[in-house]
Order: structure tokens, then C-alpha cells, then sequence
């Protein structure tokens, strides 16, 4: 697992890396953002395998990958990242690379949330569940430090590699057998909690597999943009996602409640929805159609 050096370029020592460049501050703050988009996707997911429609399913597993692989997943890597620095080399990062590790993600997080938020929630599924969803979190970590530039060449140590592949499998399917098998809200806080720490884990010791060959002073040139021109605009779309995310649950859970055709006390106790005089469903539109204008005496006109 290595990245080609440019021709010619004579490796010299290994550098010294930071992880920790500004303390504890990055690594709480990606904590609480992996955190908090671990909570709202698994919400999500909790409402698809609620959902009674393909469509309104469909909707909250698109939201659930967003947030998961969007925020808990890319928004805290680069977060982290913040606190990454090789004193002896600039760092730059490619856009493209940015780009499509913030894809890979919402993709591949997405197929483990769709096997595990559709369907009978067997053992197998929530395995391939995690699997995937693990593996998301683990091709957008090397994606994104494939985007990674500095003056000499990124090597990784294999056996941690491993271990950061683990840890990240074995969180996600742990949180998705909570939120599924478990559920409850309790389990569903339990979940998002063990899948920040499976993310935090797997970034911070797939950091610690990283090795840096620097090249000899004067012989390349290293391109890309500087982490303090990513802060703007990775802090500007985390802010769009997210609240975009809220208001569209918002809308969806809105929708659900005007076009259920059942009181939720009454679809809890298992009875049947009442019926307005017409013998039809009881709902807020039968209301307003059985209701319509008032007249001046007080009666429907």
C-alpha cells in the first residue's frame, strides 16, 4: 500500500509526523461529530425499518447514509485531519481525491444501511450491514489520505491497516445489531455511541500505520491545496448536509403523520383507526372536508 514517487526523487529519512497538532481538541471535536452523525443516520434507519411504504423507506435510508457516511464518516476525518502536520514538508491535499473519498463513503455506507434497513433483520443481514458499512468507513479514511500530498512518500504499516479494518467492521455491525435487533431509544444512543468510537478508532490507528519517506530538499514540488483553504468550505457544506438532513426528516416525518390513516395510540394498542361519519379513516383532511367554512351561525355552509 504505497504511493509512486515522482521519478528520480531520492528518498532520504523517515519524517516526524503530528497527529495532535492543536492537543485534544481535534480529536474530541471529530468524537462528537462522528457522535452526532452516527445518532441522527441510525435514527434514520430506525424510522426506514418503521416505514410502511418502499418510497418513505427509501427516503430515510438515503438521509441515514448521508449523515453516516457524510458527517460521522468524511466530516470527521477531515476534521481530524486538521490536527495532521509533517513539520519538514508542506501538506497539501488533492480536490478530486476530497471529493470522491466524501462519495465512496455515502455509497458504500449506504448498501450496508439498505441490506439491514429492508427486509427480515436476520443475523446474516446485519453481518453484511456492518460489513459494508465498515468498509465505507475504511475506503473513505485511504481515499482520503490518498488525496494526502507531501514531499516524500506515504507508506502504511500492514498489520495496523488490518486493525483499523476491524475495528471498523466490528463497531458498525455492533451499532447496526443495537439499532436492529435491540431497538429502543436507549439502544439507538448505545449505537451511536459505539459507532463514533469505531470511526475515531479506525481513523486515529490507521494514522498510526502512516509512515513518511521524505524526498531530498530541492527535488519536487508539492501541489494542491493547503488544509486552511479546506476549512471553509468543508465547515460550509458539513452546515448545508446537515441541516438539509434535518429539515428533509422534518418533512418526512410530517408527511408520514398527515398520511397515516391510523392514530399512533391506536396502532400501538393494535385497534383499528376511527372512522369519520362516512366510514373512512379518521384524518386531518376527513376533518377539514367534513368541516369546511363556517357561516356566520356557527354551521358548515
Amino acid at each position: 500500500m504505497r504511493e509512486s514517487s515522482p521519478p528520480r526523487a531520492s528518498i532520504t529519512a523517515v519524517a516526524e509526523i503530528h497527529h495532535l497538532t492543536y492537543g485534544a481538541m481535534n480529536p474530541v471535536v471529530a468524537y462528537l461529530i462522528a457522535f452526532v452523525g452516527s445518532l441522527l443516520g441510525l435514527v434514520c434507519t430506525t424510522r426506514a425499518r418503521a416505514a410502511r411504504h418502499r418510497r418513505r423507506r427509501t427516503r430515510w435510508l438515503v438521509l441515514a447514509a448521508i449523515t453516516i457516511g457524510g458527517a460521522a464518516i468524511w466530516l470527521m476525518h477531515f476534521t481530524a485531519m486538521f490536527g495532521f502536520d509533517v513539520p519538514d514538508s508542506p501538506v497539501r491535499y488533492s480536490p478530486s481525491l476530497t471529493v470522491a473519498s466524501l462519495v465512496v463513503a455515502v455509497v458504500t455506507v449506504g448498501a450496508g444501511l439498505f441490506i439491514v434497513g429492508r427486509g427480515e433483520a436476520t443475523g446474516g443481514r446485519i453481518i453484511l450491514g456492518g460489513l459494508l458499512t465498515g468498509a465505507g468507513a475504511v475506503a473513505m479514511h485511504y481515499t482520503g489520505m490518498a488525496a494526502v500530498r507531501v514531499a516524500g512518500r506515504i507508506e502504511y504499516d500492514g498489520a495496523l491497516v488490518g486493525a483499523s479494518t476491524l475495528i471498523a467492521v466490528a463497531g458498525a455491525t455492533a451499532a447496526l445489531w443495537l439499532v436492529v435487533a435491540v431497538r429502543g431509544w436507549r439502544a439507538v444512543i448505545a449505537g451511536a455511541f459505539t459507532l463514533g468510537i469505531a470511526v475515531c478508532g479506525m481513523h486515529y490507528t490507521g494514522m498510526a500505520a502512516m509512515r513518511v519517506r521524505l524526498w531530498a530538499p530541492g527535488e519536487t514540488r508539492v501541489e494542491g491545496l493547503s488544509p486552511s483553504l479546506l476549512i471553509v468550505p468543508i465547515t460550509v457544506l458539513a452546515a448545508v448536509t446537515l441541516i438539509g438532513v434535518a429539515f428533509s426528516a422534518l418533512q418526512a416525518m410530517t408527511e408520514e403523520e398527515f398520511a397515516d390513516d391510523r392514530w399512533p395510540a391506536s396502532r400501538a394498542a393494535g385497534r383499528s383507526a376511527p372512522l369519520d361519519p362516512h366510514g373512512r379513516p379518521w384524518s386531518v383532511r376527513a376533518v377539514r372536508a367534513i368541516d369546511g367554512p363556517s357561516n356566520s351561525a356557527g354551521r358548515s355552509v
